[in-house]
């Protein structure tokens, strides 16, 4: 097993690397004047200046999947790509990302845009691709995903409720979505939004997903809604309500009652990056904690001594350096095998990143002091922030569900264990009604969902 990044590996993330080092960190406090000034939902010119650096040295569109990992229809070309980095690839490119909170979009590599670009490329028609996803790719427009909704639990997605009607050549769609993410952006084109357009058929086939323009009539955006106070502008978490909005029968994504499986597609692939970009917002993390716990002195001696901040410091690098092989192995596991194979693996980066993430940037606030919980280091947004992950794309205790599930489906016990009637009758006893097939047929429905 060899733990040492391939030449193309390195090649990558030493590219994007380089260039935050030369030209995102040196900004910083440029990004923090121009977001502060004005308007709040506003284009921000540093970003902007940014990107047409890095789209001019190639490093661009680098989530997008390798060609052999497309779903293009035949008859196209194949001129919807980005560099063709694998999984494990990008993986390391995006951590370089999460250290800085807007280094991803300097790279066109910011969600919610990568999970909608990805969408477009594996199923989109190319009527679809050419009206939104060239011109997603070029970063001439920002993009919204409509799922989530207020008036039930949308951690279940079965639950949602927002309608997609046929009427003729049209689709009506009437709901209200929450946490509808980057649809505060003035570049915000687009929305995927999911909904229900056969309440009848079976549980997962009721869902679809269509492709919705923001300024369409009947959209309307109710508040913006703060994480921990923050807004997260331009880019913002919006409350919209859809009445009788119109879209074209073209806007269908896939096809009807297909929306379940655009959504696994869609979701393996975020769930790394995310995990991914979360590691370097924990190295950001201890690195300020190192530094502050060195610069100052309490009680005769400098922070760093007291055994208590060097306990701390192991076990952040402990979980950091951990945390980060569980996503590479799962991000490997994605490239080899496929999303399904490694739906245990997704699943619990998706549990451990943010939760060590936090548990570090928790930490880091207390070295600080009361300066942790100011704008001053970026630490209490950054916390904000992760604290928001372990609600996004699935709240902790759906994949602890899932993995417990299919953990039990690879331990069925055999027939009689565990039977207190079989250790009384020393072996004789026979299985209860409900174990063994049934509880792996059960674990194993549960792990798919």
């Amino acid at each position: 097993m060899d733990f040492e990044p391939t030449e193309r590996q390195a090649y990558w993330r030493d590219r994007v690397r380089d260039f935050i080092e030369a030209n995102v960190r040196p900004h910083t406090g440029t990004f923090a004047q121009q977001d502060a000034e004005g308007d709040r939902w506003k284009v921000i010119q540093i970003v902007e200046d940014m990107k047409a650096k890095a789209k001019d040295a190639g490093i661009w569109n680098l989530f997008m999947p390798p060609r052999n990992d497309s779903h293009h229809h035949v008859d196209e070309t194949f001129e919807f790509e980005g560099p063709g980095l694998t999984n494990l690839e990008y993986a390391l490119c995006a951590e370089e990302m999460g250290r800085i909170g807007w280094a991803s979009e300097v790279f066109n590599c910011s969600a919610p845009d990568t999970g909608n670009m990805e969408v477009l490329h594996r199923y989109g028609t190319r009527e679809q691709k050419d009206e939104w996803l060239r011109p997603l790719m070029e970063g001439e427009i920002r993009s919204a995903f409509l799922m989530t909704e207020p008036r039930v639990a949308s951690s279940d997605a079965t639950n949602i409720e927002t309608r997609i009607e046929r009427d003729g050549d049209e689709y009506v769609i009437n709901g209200r979505k929450w946490w509808s993410s980057g649809a505060g952006d003035p570049r915000c084109k687009v929305a995927i939004v999911m909904g229900k357009t056969d309440f009848e058929a079976k549980r997962h086939a009721q869902q679809s997903m269509v492709l919705m323009p923001l300024d369409a009539p009947g959209v309307k955006v109710l508040r913006h809604l703060p994480v921990f106070g923050y807004d997260d502008a331009p880019h913002g978490h919006m409350e919209i309500e859809l009445e009788n909005v119109r879209i074209p029968a073209s806007a269908m994504l896939l096809g009807e009652g297909r929306g379940f499986e655009i959504a696994q597609g869609r979701l393996g692939p975020g769930r790394i990056h995310h995990c991914m970009r979360t590691i370097g917002v924990a190295e950001e993390a201890i690195a300020k904690m190192g530094r502050r716990l060195q610069a100052r002195e309490a009680f005769g001696k400098p922070v760093y001594k007291h055994s208590v901040w060097e306990h701390r410091i192991a076990r952040a690098r402990i979980d950091i350096d951990m945390t980060r092989l569980l996503c590479l192995k799962a991000a490997d596991m994605m490239d080899k095998v496929g999303n399904k194979a490694a739906a245990q693996e997704i699943a619990m980066i998706k549990v451990q990143a943010p939760n060590m993430a936090l548990r570090i940037i928790d930490d880091a606030i207390q070295a600080h002091g009361g300066g942790g919980v100011s704008d001053d280091y970026g630490l209490a947004r950054a916390y904000a922030h992760q604290r928001t992950l372990r609600l996004a794309d699935g709240p902790d205790e759906v994949h602890e569900r899932a993995i417990a599930r299919m953990e039990f489906a690879k331990h069925v016990p055999e027939d009689g264990e565990g039977d207190s009637s079989f250790e009384k009758k020393g072996g004789g006893g026979r299985q209860v009604a409900g174990g063994g097939a049934a509880a792996s047929a059960s674990a194993g429905a549960g792990g798919a969902q």
